[in-house]
This record gives structure tokens, C-alpha cells and sequence, in this order.
């Protein structure tokens, strides 16, 4: 577990793109034997690329790909590869492999080389903090004393600084059963309580659950994001069938003005109509 220093100059505005669970596959190959993954990423980092606003750094909180392979990770860089120079900041969900990712992504340094791959990263005005929910060999997420007390160590060295911590099992229930059952199962409270000692903790940012979620969690906010891909089906019946649909995809901009508190946007993923004025010589279009 490592921290590293990357500051990004100062401005009006720091500007966190959070991507979450593109379960990229082999060249050709189908996620579930149905979806093509690939080029729904290929469009959301289409879309980052068209913001108004250049973000300061983006953030992908897991199941980079679908089975933690080599030829997964290798396909991810190559879609990844047009945000250029833009700071991308990986880590593992459940379908992926922390020693493979490592091996993959080797400019990656923060990945650290082995254990747990959590890190701490200054980003404009805000510090990421990131959290590894991984039980290998498992779907269902866990903390350990471990991982908690190198959480706890940090947010006491950035208590004086906006923080936003970023895993990809959300540390809460959602009420869609099957995801529950594979969710933070050990660790959420013990983390709830942690980060109700911080009241710099803007935000809990969690993927997994591909559908946008938020709930009160330890005085602030955690959420979760759709998928640039495929969504789980919104079903809040304690046995509602494991089941996907092709819902609008997206991805999160979390924005912090200086001084201020974080905003996040829920933004759709691809190309739509428009923009179209509101008004035309100073009056509203009748």
C-alpha cells in the first residue's frame, strides 16, 4: 500500500471522473456470451473526451476486465489509450487479478508490487483514497483490520484536505438481493465508523452494483455508478433473478470547486442531440 505524489496545479475546480465495472474481454470475445463490452468503453471515453472541462484525473473502481486476464488488460490499454496524458487510476473489483493488473500495468507505480492495492493520490484540490475490497477467488467483497487501519493512518494525514474514497464494493445494503449477497460482507460497519470521524470525507465513490445508488453513509455520501456496458436489472425483490439489461450506460463527474463541497453528476454515456438554445434575442423560444 503505497502513496503517491502526482499534485496537479491548483485552479477554480478539481474535476474526478469515476468510470466503474467495463468487464472488458478478449478482442471479439462476448461478456455472458452476448455483449460486446469494448466498444461501450470505446464511447464513454468518447464522451470524457468531449467534456466542456478537461478533468483532473480519472478513476475506474473495478472489474477493469472480466476475467483478470492478460489479453483483458492488454485490450483495456488500447481502449483507454485515447485519453492520452490524462492521470488514470485503476483499481481491482471481483472479476479482476491484482498481481496480472500489476503486470500489465507497469507505469503504474501507486499499483505498488504486491499485498493490497491501495493508494493515496493528490488530484487538484482533493485527495483519492482507495480501498481494495478483493477476496480473491470470491465475488463478495471484505475488509480486513489490515486494510481499515492503513485507511484510518490516512484520513489522519489528510484530515485537513478534502477526501474522496474510492473501492468497488459499495459498504452498504442496496436492496437488489443477489448483489447483496455478494457484497461488502465484512468490514462495512468498522469502515462506517472510521470515516464518520472525518468530516473532510466528501464522498464514498463504489462500483459493482452497475446502477446509480446513494445512500447516507458515516456523515457523508457513498454511491455507486452505472456501467459504461451492461446494467443490473433494478429489481428489489429479496429473490429477484441475477439478470443484466442494456439500460442507458454512464459515469460519474465529481466536481470540487475551491473552498467548496463536491458535486457529482451522473452523466450518460454516448452521442445525443444537441445542444439547442433556450432562447432566442434575449426571450424564450415560444
Amino acid at each position: 500500500m503505497h502513496n503517491h505524489d502526482n499534485t496537479s496545479p491548483d485552479r477554480a475546480m478539481t474535476l474526478l471522473v469515476q468510470l466503474s465495472d467495463p468487464h472488458i474481454r478478449e478482442p471479439g470475445k462476448l461478456a455472458y456470451g452476448r455483449i460486446h463490452t469494448a466498444p461501450y468503453l470505446a464511447q464513454a471515453v468518447d464522451s470524457i473526451g468531449r467534456l466542456p472541462q478537461r478533468p483532473d484525473a480519472i478513476v475506474i473502481t473495478g472489474d477493469l476486465t472480466d476475467f483478470g486476464r492478460a489479453a483483458e488488460y492488454e485490450h483495456l490499454q488500447s481502449l483507454l489509450a485515447p485519453l492520452g496524458d490524462m492521470p488514470l487510476y485503476l483499481l481491482p473489483g471481483n472479476h479482476d487479478e491484482r498481481q496480472q493488473l500489476r503486470a500489465s500495468f507497469p507505469s503504474h507505480t501507486y499499483l505498488g508490487t504486491d499485498g493490497f492495492v491501495q493508494y493515496s493520490v493528490p488530484i487538484g484540490g482533493l485527495q483519492l483514497v482507495t480501498l481494495d475490497t478483493v477476496t480473491p477467488g470470491a465475488s463478495e467483497g471484505s475488509l480486513c483490520q489490515q486494510r481499515l487501519d492503513w485507511l484510518e493512518a490516512e484520513l489522519d494525514r489528510q484530515r485537513h484536505k478534502p477526501v474522496v474514497i474510492a473501492m468497488h464494493h459499495p459498504p452498504f445494503q442496496t436492496l437488489i438481493g443477489h448483489m447483496d449477497r455478494i457484497g461488502l460482507l465484512t468490514g462495512a460497519q468498522e469502515l462506517e465508523s472510521i470515516v464518520a470521524r472525518y468530516p473532510n470525507v466528501e464522498r464514498v465513490i463504489c462500483g459493482h452494483l452497475h446502477r446509480s445508488i446513494q445512500v447516507r453513509f458515516g456523515g457523508t455520501i457513498a454511491a455507486t455508478i452505472p456501467s459504461p456496458a451492461h446494467q443490473v436489472c433494478l429489481d428489489l425483490a429479496p429473490d429477484a433473478a441475477s439478470a443484466w439489461t442494456l439500460e442507458p450506460p454512464g459515469y460519474a463527474l465529481h466536481a470540487l470547486p475551491t473552498g467548496g463541497r463536491l458535486v457529482s453528476h451522473l452523466a450518460a454515456s454516448g452521442t445525443f442531440e444537441g445542444p439547442f438554445p433556450f432562447h432566442e434575442g434575449g426571450k424564450l423560444i415560444d
